[in-house]
């Protein structure tokens, strides 16, 4: 336990150091600062690439999978990445696609594409922390009193709770959020802090009329088959679009 608490406390002390990446929707801009760049990046939000990582391998205890999601973009002759890890193939996709539909004015705020068990208020952070215990506990009981859940289901879920120590986690959890969203705060560049400033609608960037061509496709064949897979809607509308500028 010891190791592993010199673990945590070693990699979130590197919050301190990491500058996080901001998306600008206003200006259409993405805001990147490497680890070896002395100020920030500031990238159009159409020239980046996004791909989801899929990796299989075996192992003593039977086949294990890896997944993540990067994006990144070319800049001073090199390539600029970021990576992380996700527990699932579609979890990496749907990180790529909440940033897209932001970025696109098709989601506006997190609670349009937040976890449909629905465990955050109106009024509540979109962090888990102890609104999250509070919020399943109240709607355990209003289920409980309709009889969509039964008694046994309610001692279980205490039972749950009571072993994994009660209110600790999400304790926890809200504390380290704080103490992250402190951190960013007081690392941000001032110049990166000039461009997050809100523009005047006037100003506002404008998609290529080439993105809202291929969004139209997106859109149609995506109304022709909603049952279809969005990443096999985007692939063949990608490849069309490529095969008609060669064409062309």
């Amino acid at each position: 336990m010891a190791v592993y608490l010199l673990i945590w406390f070693y990699v979130h002390n590197k919050y301190e150091e990491i500058i996080p990446t901001r998306f600008n929707r206003q200006r259409r801009e993405v805001c990147f600062m490497p680890e070896d760049y002395e100020k920030p990046v500031f990238v159009p939000w159409e020239s980046l690439s996004a791909w989801v990582i899929e990796a299989q391998g075996a192992t003593p205890h039977g086949v294990q999978r890896q997944y993540g999601m990067g994006f990144g973009f070319f800049y001073d002759d090199r390539v600029v990445s970021m990576e992380f890890g996700c527990p699932a193939l579609p979890i990496a996709i749907s990180n790529w696609e909440a940033i897209r539909a932001y970025m696109e004015y098709e989601v506006h705020i997190l609670k349009e594409i937040a976890d449909p068990l629905d465990l955050q208020g109106p009024d509540d952070p979109p962090h888990e922390g102890m609104h999250t215990f509070r919020n399943a506990r109240a709607r355990l009981h209003q289920q409980i009193r309709d009889q969509q859940r039964g008694w046994v289901y309610g001692v279980f879920w205490y039972l749950y709770h009571v072993m994994t120590f009660w209110t600790l986690p999400f304790w926890l959890c809200e504390w380290e959020n704080g103490r992250v969203k402190r951190m960013a705060r007081n690392a941000l560049p001032d110049a990166m802090r000039e461009w997050s400033e809100p523009l005047p609608k006037s100003q506002w960037a404008k998609p290529s009329p080439e993105l809202l061509r291929l969004s139209a496709q997106v859109n149609a064949l995506h109304k022709r088959n909603p049952r279809r897979s969005i990443t096999g809607i985007f692939a063949e509308v990608y490849a069309n679009g490529t095969t008609g500028r060669q064409r062309a």
